[in-house]
């Protein structure tokens, strides 16, 4: 199959089952292997026009500028420090390290953002302080704390408690020896 589709320089459309469901598939040949990609069936794939962006006019000066742009971006070659997989090689290191019974690699310290660093809540304190100003209201910088009040303690003597539970037994008793009265229909 390989042999003929790569000779035939076509694809093969295919279905397949995966986690328990049908699934559409594309089969086509790279080198020596069959590559499965996987499709969507035509309910799964939304409407395009749903995500249309709204319409816009853009001059010919700033189409010109954007293809400048792209043309400085682009490279011919994909190699270098940017396309690097830094995750695997990483993993691979764990991996090693562990293998041949070795302390863990230090995990090297996340870059810190240039820039300054913002206290939310002064930040959120301040908003609040300028609504009250254009409200005309006291902007006191500080909230104000309030005594809680003492929670008053339950009384509930031993003695009642019990005399409590002879009564409820009692009136259990009368309630099994005295019979119901049928209902009247109205």
């Amino acid at each position: 199959m390989r042999r003929a589709l790569a000779r035939s320089s076509r694809v093969a459309v295919t279905k397949f089952a995966w986690s328990g469901r049908e699934r559409l598939g594309l089969l086509r040949v790279r080198k020596d292997v069959i590559v499965l990609h996987a499709m969507r069936w035509p309910d799964e794939v939304r409407d395009p026009s749903e995500l249309y962006p709204p319409a816009a006019d853009v001059s010919d000066a700033e189409i010109d500028g954007a293809v400048e742009l792209i043309e400085r971006m682009t490279t011919d070659r994909l190699e270098g420090p940017e396309f690097v997989d830094h995750y695997t090689e990483a993993l691979e290191k764990v991996i090693e390290a562990k293998r041949e019974d070795r302390e863990l690699p230090e995990a090297p310290e996340p870059e810190q953002p240039a820039g300054k660093v913002l206290d939310l809540m002064a930040a959120l304190q301040e908003s609040v302080d300028k609504a009250k100003a254009s409200r005309g209201e006291d902007t006191g910088t500080h909230a104000q704390v309030h005594e809680m009040p003492t929670k008053k303690t339950a009384r509930t003597p031993a003695k009642k408690t019990a005399a409590r539970k002879t009564t409820t037994k009692k009136t259990t008793a009368a309630k099994k020896t005295t019979a119901r009265k049928p209902r009247r229909s109205a």
